[in-house]
């Protein structure tokens, strides 16, 4: 067995700015831990796994070379980046790395996108998969969506006893199914018969177009569009429904709402990340994380959904909820900070407060999932979450309501709904 995390490149993670002008967003810390670190968790759990390898068209960097050796050292499993020369698509990528994923003769792999978070069932996956064990059949896990967001998604038709899908649609314009696609797949190597087909095809076709930079188009494969449509209906897929929880992360609001999720996961998977009550120590509401290095004075209040990042300091009555604070920030006495991200090295003076708004999923609905925001509408900016970029300094006593604020800014008054360039 084998895994592969689609990690995508620099110039993906838009929606993730600022905070992805500092570190690539796959190694964004959500509760406490980098993003995709969650993946490597999961996979690494599942008996007979040999290899993680992650992909993308990020250049080599120290980051996530220091990342990898870590993650290495700590989940004893060899642990490889394989760097794409350009965005092939999510089947792309795997097609052009064949040789590396099948080497070793991997007889099944998984595939998960970085940009979801998920209880990752893949034991259970690969259950039902052994349940079929059929080498030309392949596994989509899918979750049940509301019936208006399901159409942001890739939507399945199954059939309910065989769960053989019958029908994929990505993003359909009208309403096909409420299963929609997890972006976590488990495939077997027959796989790459059915993208080598696609290749063939692009291949012929851009013959036809004398197209002058035909080369790089063909090998831009997506695995939803040109691969699973096709596969629907041949008795080769099929798809393993999950009710445990799932989010996409495409903009930093959704990162505080997956970090919920996973705090929420750690009180039966990691009960020692979660920070709790002590005498001399800070008020605990609900699920907090706290690195061992932060310095939180005993009068703070911290919860529920909160994120502390290396060496913050977290001065007296201060009170952070629903917030991720990165390293190295510094949250002067009598702060309030809600619905925020304050980035790397930031600074918020005493009795200032800084809120945004939540964008998280009707409550009320448990199929409900979070809506992907554009940053404006009607020309005015979308009321969300405030972030902070890496080194913001906040004067005292002002007031930052739904705004973002570039790095490396000095504020000197109150904002509300802005982007502070």
């Amino acid at each position: 067995l084998k895994a592969v995390i689609l990690i995508g490149g620099p110039q993906k993670g838009t929606r993730f700015r600022p905070l992805s002008f500092e570190v690539p967003k796959p190694l964004f810390p959500v509760a406490g831990v980098p993003m995709v670190q969650h993946h490597i968790e999961a996979c690494a759990k599942v008996p007979g796994m040999k290899e993680i390898l992650l992909m993308g068209f990020y250049q080599p960097h120290e980051a996530l070379s220091r990342f990898l050796l870590s993650a290495q050292q700590e989940f004893k499993i060899p642990i490889r980046y394989l760097q794409e020369y350009a965005a092939l698509g999510t089947g792309g990528g795997i097609y052009h790395f064949r040789d590396q994923i099948l080497s070793g003769g991997a007889e099944a792999f998984f595939v998960l996108n970085a940009d979801v978070c998920s209880e990752f069932p893949l034991q259970e996956m690969l259950e039902f998969w052994q349940g079929h064990r059929d080498a030309q059949s392949f596994v989509i896990l899918g979750t049940t969506a509301n019936r208006t967001q399901a159409l942001n998604y890739g939507c399945i038709v199954a059939n309910s006893d065989t769960q053989e899908v019958q029908h994929y649609v990505e993003k359909p314009s009208t309403f096909v199914s409420e299963i929609i696609n997890c972006g976590i797949y488990l495939f077997t190597p027959a796989i790459f018969q059915h993208i080598g087909e696609v290749f063939q095809r692009n291949q012929q076709e851009l013959v036809l177009e004398e197209s002058s930079n035909g080369w790089q188009r063909a090998e831009v494969i997506r695995l939803e569009q040109d691969v699973f449509t096709a596969l629907a209906g041949s008795g080769k897929l099929y798809v393993y429904k999950t009710d445990g929880f799932w989010s996409q992360i495409k903009s930093a609001g959704s990162a505080i709402y997956a970090s919920r999720l996973y705090l929420n996961q750690y009180s039966k998977s990691h009960p020692e990340r979660l920070a709790q009550n002590k005498p001399g120590g800070p008020v605990i509401r609900g699920n907090v994380y706290i690195h061992p290095t932060a310095s939180i004075n005993s009068t703070a209040v911290l919860g529920p959904n909160v994120s502390i990042g290396e060496g913050v300091t977290v001065g007296a009555g201060v009170r952070v909820r629903e917030s991720i604070v990165l390293h190295g920030a510094s949250l002067h006495d009598h702060t309030c900070v809600l619905n925020t991200i304050v980035g790397w090295d930031s600074t918020i003076g005493r009795w200032a407060r800084v809120e945004g708004t939540p964008s998280d999923p009707n409550p009320n609905d448990p199929y409900a999932k979070i809506d992907s925001e554009t940053l404006f509408r009607d020309g005015r900016l979308t009321p969300s979450i405030t972030i902070l970029g890496c080194s913001v300094t906040i004067p005292a006593e002002v007031v930052i309501l739904n705004s973002i604020v570039l790095p490396h800014k000095e504020l000197s008054r109150s904002y509300k709904n802005q982007i502070i360039l």
